[in-house]
């Protein structure tokens, strides 16, 4: 008892004086900014709340979309108990004891638990499997968030158990809609110039536009002002507005990629670092590494998948930052490698191609040996 006190003592400090972004956390789906092919007046999410039972889901989107706060409000419209895990930190042994939980609440009380397992990209197979039994059965409603594509990094029996829904990076007149409550909590008035440079600066990110703001207005006040210039958000940013963005992400890998197809593996180590050094997942970069061993190699040198694969299968194994080695190593071998198309064009003709079945396979009156072959 002690310790739920405590806990909710530490909550209530942090809703009054905490970080902006919990600060002015939505508290209702109507007061949530953007998303609303989701959670507009015929939105699947806004629909979900009156189900008989909430199906798992994940939400996939950029950093600071609402992801979070949408499974917090949709949990709590439903009076369902709310369970959060992280990914970075939860163990096998917390998914069986949230399980266990979620057995006893529904018999006890009748109320069904919603698991929120954030970056559930980085969970291993072995951890995903482990909720496969709970999610199948709907003894919880999973609720996954991530970055990362789903169908790259959640495996297939979890994922064909859940629906996903798409966010999308905030658009600037909700960010700009976001920066009149900031002024509003920060009893602050942000010049016009500051507002535009913030909401540049954020790139769709909402909970980074909170973050410069109430930075930028503890500077302020501390010397005794109520106004933001667009030189103090500058300061705040520091070397923020230098940061690795969404079309810096995009723009990177083309560049790699399309220097290791020019065969020029000194630029293609450079945008491999270029990328890592500004915060990009090392596997995504593992994985498109994989892909291109194959799609642009190919049989010229069937040595660089295995090169490839052997560099993604590093970063999990020893981790970063020492495999920067192992992917550097790789992305010059697959730059310097003799290249061939072959398997994409061989993909291209065989969905034109008539399949016939092999001699062995056909009985002496040419037709199947067995008869479900013979529909194929």
């Amino acid at each position: 008892m002690a310790v739920d006190l405590f806990a909710a003592a530490s909550e209530a400090e942090v809703a009054l004086s905490g970080p902006l972004a919990e600060r002015l956390r939505p508290a209702s789906l109507d007061d949530v900014v953007g998303q609303s092919q989701l959670v507009g007046p015929k939105g699947a999410l806004r629909r979900l709340v009156g189900a008989p039972r909430l199906p798992s889901f994940v939400l996939w989107g950029p950093p600071g979309a609402g992801k979070t706060t949408l499974a917090r409000l949709i949990a709590r419209d439903r009076s369902d108990v709310f369970v959060p895990l992280s990914a970075v930190t939860a163990t096998v042994k917390d998914i069986r004891q949230a399980t266990e939980e979620a057995t006893a609440l529904l018999g006890m009380q009748q109320r069904r638990t919603v698991l929120f397992l954030d970056e559930i990209h980085r969970f291993t197979r072995t951890q995903q499997d482990a909720l496969l039994p709970s999610v199948e059965s709907g003894l919880v409603s999973l609720i996954g968030a991530t970055t990362e594509s789903p169908w790259a990094t959640i495996v297939g029996p979890l994922l064909s158990r859940c629906t996903v829904f798409r966010l999308e990076s905030l658009a600037e007149a909700d960010l700009r809609q976001l920066v009149l409550r900031a002024e509003l909590a920060l009893d602050v008035t942000v010049d016009d110039d500051a507002v535009d440079l913030a909401v540049r600066t954020a790139d769709g990110d909402g909970r980074k536009l909170f973050g410069v703001l109430d930075v930028a207005a503890a500077m302020v006040t501390g010397s005794g002002d109520r106004r933001i210039t667009a030189d103090d958000v500058r300061a705040a940013l520091g070397a923020g507005d230098q940061r690795y963005g969404t079309g810096a992400h995009y723009d990177s890998a083309s560049a790699f990629i399309k220097w290791m197809r020019h065969s020029d593996p000194e630029q293609a180590v450079a945008w491999l670092v270029h990328m890592l050094d500004g915060g990009e997942d090392p596997r995504f970069v593992a994985r498109r590494m994989v892909i291109f061993a194959s799609e642009d190699v190919g049989h010229a040198d069937p040595r660089a998948l295995l090169i490839a694969d052997a560099a993604s299968r590093a970063v999990d194994s020893v981790g970063m930052p020492e495999a920067r080695y192992n992917l550097a190593q790789a992305a010059a071998y697959l730059a310097s490698a003799p290249k061939s198309r072959r398997v994409v064009e061989d993909l291209a003709r065989a969905t034109e191609t008539s399949r016939i079945l092999p001699p062995e396979m056909l009985d002496d009156s040419g037709e199947p040996t067995h008869p479900r072959m013979r529909h194929a």
